[in-house]
């Protein structure tokens, strides 16, 4: 019975809020629902102003004996409560209790107004209740939806209900009692006979159109958590994610279940920074922190610049796919010339550092393309996207065989040629050395060695 409520509930109002809106979204809530009092509050100034030219230009049947007139007194109130609403408004302190009186205030000046119809034409009370100013109702509903908050909406339908049954008994009452109520529609309409049930259905529209734009508010405000709590979290997972896995994560159109991935080629790449295990243990620990934080600056956006993605930080290291999260047939092209640029980035940094009386750095960059499977991997509470494949496995062995080379920039033949066909022209110089052994790789493999220019 539960689970069926549950459904039913969920059907009705809308997937159950799942996530609290941060402090600067709700108070960008905060400062909209203040446009909005503003924009209700001249909407009030508009509709004084068309009462009032309204009633300026209808004809006036008052005779001698009806000296007062009610409605220019009502409309002079309702003129000088909108004015003193606005300049509330405009300060953004309207407070909640003073939302409700102008909820109330609204309706009650319609009403009164619809009821002096009898007087300012003389007719009997049942006179009002074919007035079409009842229209004017669902203007006022529609208006409390702008603030986004149902109570208001749910409290001017209620107020219209009851103001509108107020009239009917009013007319009842003061018309000759039940004697005016008739059965007959075509009676009903020729004369000032009084229709019970035509009289319920404008009650029961004015509440079955609050309840709906109230079930509408509802249900869209959950949607607005919802959505703005997971645009939050796409926000705070691109800061630990780089931004094409956090949109892999946000925008899949499935549950990312582990163990799924896509077969695809893509290239490598592997930056590592030099001494930085001696540094680690000599140091201060802020200092290593803030030294791997100062590489990963440099390093980091050069490699986003050239399509490329980070997979993860491993310590000092930095694994960089090329094509693998975002395909691309640019991939070996993109990454070598991020490898370039990086080498020039890391020079700038070197230079900056001696300018600051610091030590130089060096940067180790190793490269390598082929098929590599992308995907996640880990378990239902820990998830993970990662590469996997040939080429990650060699630029692995080939940044530890680099120091052999003795060489800061490292790739494979393999890499070179496919980047050449893809539009690459390397800047640097390149030395190809031919079937050198690589520890933990089975035969020779072709390296090329780029030469860094000197920056400095």
């Amino acid at each position: 019975m539960t689970g069926m409520w549950e459904r039913i509930k969920k059907t009705i109002l809308g997937e159950e809020i799942r996530g609290e809106l941060p402090a600067r979204v709700q108070a960008a809530i905060v400062r909209q629902q203040t446009q909005s009092e503003i924009l209700i509050a001249w909407v009030q100034i508009f509709i004084v102003v068309t009462f009032s030219t309204l009633y300026a230009l209808s004809p006036k049947t008052f005779s001698a004996d009806v000296m007062f007139a009610p409605v220019p007194y009502a409309l002079m109130a309702y003129a000088a409560f909108s004015l003193l609403r606005l300049a509330l408004a405009y300060t953004g302190k309207v407070p909640a209790w003073f939302l409700a009186i102008s909820v109330i205030a609204d309706m009650t000046l319609l009403m009164f107004l619809i009821w002096s119809f009898h007087i300012q034409y003389q007719q009997p009370p049942a006179f009002y209740l074919k007035a079409p100013t009842l229209l004017y109702v669902f203007i006022f509903i529609a208006l409390r939806a702008l603030r986004f908050e149902v109570g208001y909406v749910l409290l001017a339908g209620a107020s219209a209900a009851i103001g509108w049954l107020t009239l009917l008994g009013y007319a009842v009452y003061y018309g000759g009692g039940m004697s005016q109520i008739t059965r007959n529609y075509v009676e009903f309409t020729m004369s000032h006979k009084i229709l019970l049930g035509a009289e319920f259905d404008k009650v029961i529209s004015i509440v079955v159109v609050t309840l709906i734009l109230a079930l509408v508010i509802v249900r869209a405000r959950r949607l607005l958590v919802n959505s703005v709590a997971q645009a939050t979290a796409a926000e705070d997972l691109s800061r630990f994610f780089s931004p094409e896995i956090a949109a892999q994560i946000t925008h899949s159109e499935s549950w990312i279940e582990p163990g799924t991935g896509e077969a695809r080629n893509a290239a490598i790449l592997h930056c590592d920074l030099q001494g930085f295990t001696r540094l680690s243990m000599e140091r201060p620990a802020n200092e290593v922190i803030s030294l791997l934080a100062e590489y990963q600056s440099r390093m980091v956006p050069v490699i986003q610049k050239n399509g490329g993605t980070i997979d993860k930080f491993l310590g000092d290291g930095i694994l960089a796919t090329f094509g693998a999260a975002v395909p691309t047939e640019l991939y070996a092209a993109d990454c070598l010339r991020a490898m370039e640029d990086l080498c020039r980035e890391t020079a700038l940094w070197s230079k900056e550092r001696i300018s600051a009386g610091k030590e130089a750095m060096t940067v180790r960059f190793v490269a390598a393309v082929g098929p590599i499977v992308f995907g996640a991997v880990g378990d239902s509470s820990r998830l993970e996207y990662t590469v996997i494949g040939e080429p990650v496995n060699l630029a692995a062995k080939l940044d530890k065989h680099a120091k052999d080379e003795k060489a800061t920039l490292v790739t494979t033949r393999e890499a070179l040629e496919m980047a050449r066909t893809q539009g690459f022209t390397p800047r640097l110089t390149t030395e190809l050395r031919t079937q050198r052994q690589v520890d933990g790789v089975k035969g020779t493999v072709d390296l090329v060695i780029l030469k860094p220019r000197p920056y400095l």
